[in-house]
């Protein structure tokens, strides 16, 4: 299972606990998540700005890399 990290308030989804509260049992993938769906805390809208986790708790080297690509700098 994994964690993702809103890039604007630091929300985290955690698939191993889901969010009852937004109606995701645990265990729901992300990817599962209704694509119409937002932060429930700030309304980011997009779910590919969400930044996967890595198991230590930062974020994914792959992510990183990505923004470094577009020429964002959010590290």
């Amino acid at each position: 299972m994994s964690t993702y990290v809103c890039p604007n308030c630091d929300y985290v989804y955690d698939e191993a606990k889901g969010d009852p509260r937004e109606g995701w049992p645990a265990g729901t993938p992300f990817i599962e998540i209704d694509p119409d769906w937002t932060c429930p805390d700030c309304g980011v809208r997009e779910q590919q700005d969400f930044n996967l986790l890595n198991a230590d708790g930062q974020r994914s080297e792959t992510d990183i890399a990505a923004e470094a690509a577009r020429g964002e700098d959010y590290a």
